[in-house]
């Protein structure tokens, strides 16, 4: 391992989104430390050379930090953190479950804020870094059938709204990732059209060049959807309720 070659922490990276963007950091001949649970898949991301593996149960705080402390161990250092983890259920999200909830928000906010923590004081020392993560733009405004989804998100963005003004007085950057409707096991699940539905490749591609080649605060694609997302972000309640509930009603 070269000590000039760069190095990323990404979680969530046993499949879809997290781990396209793995495959295409490491194709950059970036240095890839993957976590997710599924160790099976991601012993087989590490036939790369340039990936290694960490199993990770973003849920278990004390994990959390062991394997982030193994990771610089082996590493030296990170450049970046991408923390991607996230579980989608829309069949459960059709009535209020409190418990599915609640699960939803220990993986999808929680279990980031623990990888957060657990690399704060790391970087504040350091001085710089990068901090990155994946929320959605289910995140925007309050969406059908998204009871814990939606919500675990919009709670990922203003988290990362929050802590960019604190990691900046340090030098380092924080920033928010909000994907559109990507191809991945996740929106597999999902029963309705999806509009400017795109690859993961395409999603990778988005990421590290927003990650590597950009200083933007929130890496948003495809612009055809995300663009219209926000101009309904910026609705009164009664237009939005009014053209949301006429369009579930197609």
């Amino acid at each position: 391992m070269s000590e000039n070659q760069k190095k990323i922490w990404i979680t969530g990276a046993s499949s879809g989104i997290g781990k396209a963007v793995a495959e295409k950091f490491a194709a950059e001949g970036w240095k890839v430390a993957v976590s997710a649970r599924r160790k099976e898949l991601l012993q087989d991301m590490a036939k790369d050379q340039n990936i290694s593996s960490f199993p990770l149960d973003v849920t278990d705080r004390s994990q959390i930090n062991n394997v982030f402390q193994n990771i610089l161990k082996e590493f030296g250092n990170i450049d970046v953190c991408l923390f991607s983890s996230g579980t989608y259920e829309p069949k459960d999200e059709q009535n209020i479950d409190p418990d599915k909830i609640k699960n939803v928000i220990n993986v999808n906010f929680l279990g980031v804020i623990d990888c957060v923590k657990a690399v704060e004081e790391y970087f504040k020392n350091k001085k710089t870094g990068h901090i990155s993560i994946v929320s959605s733009i289910a995140g925007y405004r309050g969406l059908p059938n998204s009871s814990g989804y939606g919500p675990s998100k919009a709670a990922l963005t203003n988290f990362c709204e929050s802590i960019y003004f604190d990691f900046k007085k340090f030098g380092v950057r924080v920033s928010v990732i909000s994907p559109g409707f990507i191809k991945t096991p996740l929106t597999d699940k999902n029963e309705f059209p999806m509009p400017f539905l795109k690859t993961v490749d395409y999603a990778a591609n988005q990421i590290f060049n927003g990650l590597v080649k950009s200083n933007a605060f929130e890496i948003h694609f495809p612009k055809g959807l995300t663009l219209t997302l926000k101009f309904l972000r910026i609705l009164p309640y009664k237009l939005y309720l009014f053209l949301v509930d006429k369009l579930v009603k197609r």
